[in-house]
């Protein structure tokens, strides 16, 4: 019986090891042990190094600094006040008016008020307006770092937009172009496409000032030829006549006409392409016909130019480079 009982386990028990006796530790002769040991314990005791090098943390940043609003300053400014999260610091001037006006530009925000409006009433029309502040800061910010990326370097070879593509200026002092200072060179390149250059009559030792002087002066030429042009290709268009063309360089317009039929326009335009000139043109023109921004004078606009407001956006948002 009990050997049955014992197959009966040895079919659901795994075999039992066998016991092992432990195996006897060697014996070691301490000259051995000694022969066997590292050179560095080889009776000689670790020392410490003479100077601990405590190198100083990293200095922890200031958690105001990671958490300072936004600022917008004005060259002018003389108050400021916190608009969402950013402070902005303003130029008010006190004028005849019934209203606070608000103006944003390059410089920052500018604010016109009346002089019997309390300061506090100022800051409280701001705040109602803060959204559109903030948005036009923000925006004149960006549009004044994109003209700072595109700020042109005076040398030989530098580049700049002309008529909407890049214009690489050479300096050729072998001739002086017959008294024009420079002249448009078209050359093709193996793969067809047209590299154009400006071939500026100035040795390689002239300074940016004279580089840029010589540039600006046969841009302006062209631009009288180019404007004077389109000038005349609108007016029958329109129904207008234009009496005088005078070029501008003003910073901030690009435009004029009066009702004598004098019309100034910005040499720099000539850095944009031809479709944008063109809406410019036709937008002086058309003031000889409508003084004024009424929806009449955008609906003559749109007859010769009809994606007038393309073209408006586009000269807005692509700025022309920075001439120092």
């Amino acid at each position: 019986m009990q050997r049955l009982v014992q197959l009966a386990l040895d079919l659901f028990d795994p075999p039992l090891s066998p016991v092992v006796a432990p195996a006897a530790a060697p014996v070691v002769n301490a000259a051995d042990f000694k022969q066997k040991m590292p050179p560095a314990l080889d009776g000689k005791a670790l020392v410490a190094p003479k100077t601990i090098v405590n190198r100083p943390a990293a200095p922890a940043v200031p958690l105001p600094s990671l958490l300072s609003p936004a600022e917008f300053r004005h060259p002018q400014a003389s108050r400021e006040v916190l608009l969402g999260d950013a402070v902005v610091a303003y130029a008010l001037t006190r004028a005849r008016r019934r209203t606070i006006g608000f103006t944003v530009g390059a410089d920052g925000l500018a604010v016109r008020a009346p002089s019997w409006v309390t300061l506090g009433a100022v800051d409280a029309a701001l705040r109602e307006k803060s959204d559109w502040i903030l948005r036009k800061l923000s925006d004149a910010r960006e549009r004044q770092q994109r003209l700072e990326g595109g700020r042109i370097v005076w040398a030989n070879g530098a580049v700049l937009p002309y008529l909407g593509e890049p214009l690489t200026v050479v300096l050729d002092p072998s001739h002086g172009f017959a008294g024009k200072g420079g002249a448009l060179v078209v050359a093709a390149e193996p793969g067809g496409a047209a590299m154009p250059t400006l071939q500026i009559g100035l040795p390689h030792s002239a300074n940016p000032v004279q580089i840029r002087d010589a540039v600006q002066a046969w841009l302006m030429r062209d631009a009288r030829r180019h404007f004077t042009a389109r000038l005349d290709h609108f007016a029958p268009l329109l129904g207008v006549r234009w009496a005088s063309l005078r070029l501008s360089s003003a910073q901030t317009r690009w435009g004029s006409a009066k009702a004598d039929g004098s019309i100034r326009l910005n040499w720099r335009l000539l850095h944009y392409r031809p479709a944008v000139i063109d809406y410019v043109v036709a937008h002086e023109l058309a003031h000889l016909r409508v003084m004024d921004h009424s929806p009449r004078f955008w609906d003559t606009v749109a007859t010769v130019v009809p994606d007038y407001a393309q073209l408006r956006s586009r000269l807005r948002d692509e700025p022309a480079p920075l001439w120092d």
